[in-house]
Order: structure tokens, then C-alpha cells, then sequence
């Protein structure tokens, strides 16, 4: 079902509008493929079953309206969760810490959390909840949504047009893009963890 190869051969273009708009905008979407939906997609369009032109332009709408959905859910939702400090995450600490966070880094996180799974998900609702400036947010959200689509889409637009018989080497590259898209993560969590054990 989460296989980018049968989204895209299923549902087409829609499919990826709305795989990239859920993976983006809804909390539970955080599982959903998008840098590797995207990738296939280029392929696809390399051998002419897809346009690249507007799969860039409906996947950059679903990007920015998903982050956009995200950011408004987090601003008039997310933040009566902290505000009852119930919980180990749900903490009146935690959403002053966000707040500080995005007013310092805000527009930057936008942009890069485009390509680091989960984080792609949660940083627009974050950044609602840490009440981001919206005119800030939409400006680099736009950015981000733009270059994040048009960059995935075209590596696998091209790699589509140099390597005869792209679709043989589809899932090795998926593996692939996945393993480096969570390195981040890996990374952070394996530093917390030498951290911890050193003190």
C-alpha cells in the first residue's frame, strides 16, 4: 500500500498530491513516503508517463498546503495540550522552549525539515504551537515546499535519463534515499545516547 511504485501506477498525479499534502499537513501522515514518492514520480516522468513541469507544480501546492495545514492545526489546536501540562511531553516547559526555538531558528527549521522524515511532519505543527510569526512561516514554508519537490522530483528525472532500464534500480535507490533521509535522526539520537552514558 506505502509502495511509491504502486501509488504512483494506481492513483497517478492525484495520488501524489495527496500523499505529499497528508505526509506534510496531518499528524498521522508522519509514516507516509514522500521524498521517495516524489523520486519514483521523476522517474515516471522521465519515461513519459508523468509530466515533470506539473508534477512540479502539484506537488509544490500539496507541499505548502500541507505545511500550511500543519502550522494552523498546531496554532489553534496544539497548543491547549501544553497548556494543561499533562503528560511527559505535554509541558508548559516544552512550548516556551518551541516558542524560543522557532523565534530563533524558525525560518531556517521550515526548510530544512523538508528533508528529514517525521520532522517534515511535526515542524510546521510546532511551529504553530510556538506561535511563529505566520508571515515568517509562509514565506520560507513556500521556499522549502518549492525546492524540497522540484529537487526529488528532478534526481529521479534524471537519473530516469542517463541509466537505461530505471525502473530495475527503483527499490535499491528507495532503500537508499530512505537510509540517508533518517541518518539525521540516527545521528541525533546516538549523540543524546553517548551523552547520557558519559554522564
Amino acid at each position: 500500500m506505502l509502495d511509491p511504485i504502486t501509488i504512483i501506477k494506481t492513483v497517478g498525479v492525484i495520488g501524489v498530491f495527496l500523499i505529499i499534502f497528508t505526509e506534510t499537513g496531518l499528524f498521522f501522515g508522519f509514516f507516509l513516503p514522500g521524498d521517495t514518492l516524489l523520486f519514483t514520480a521523476g522517474i515516471f516522468a522521465s519515461q513519459g508517463f508523468m509530466s515533470l513541469p506539473f508534477l512540479i507544480i502539484i506537488s509544490s501546492v500539496a507541499a505548502i498546503l500541507g505545511d500550511t495545514t500543519g502550522y494552523m492545526t498546531g496554532k489553534h489546536m496544539g497548543r491547549k495540550l501544553f497548556e494543561r501540562d499533562a503528560g511527559f511531553f505535554f509541558k508548559k516547559k516544552r512550548l516556551k522552549d518551541a516558542e524560543d526555538f522557532y523565534e530563533k531558528h524558525g525560518k531556517y527549521t521550515i526548510i530544512i525539515a523538508r528533508f528529514i522524515p517525521m520532522i517534515r511532519t511535526f515542524g510546521p505543527i510546532v511551529a504553530g504551537i510556538g506561535k511563529m510569526r505566520y508571515k515568517t512561516f509562509i514565506t520560507y514554508n513556500i521556499i522549502g515546499g518549492i525546492f524540497w519537490t522540484t529537487l526529488m522530483l528532478s534526481l529521479g528525472y534524471f537519473l530516469g535519463t542517463i541509466i537505461p532500464n530505471p525502473d530495475k534500480y527503483i527499490l535499491p535507490v528507495i532503500f537508499l534515499i530512505v537510509v540517508i533521509s533518517f541518518m539525521p535522526l540516527i545521528f541525533k539520537i546516538l549523540t543524546s545516547t553517548f551523552k547520557r552514558n558519559k554522564h
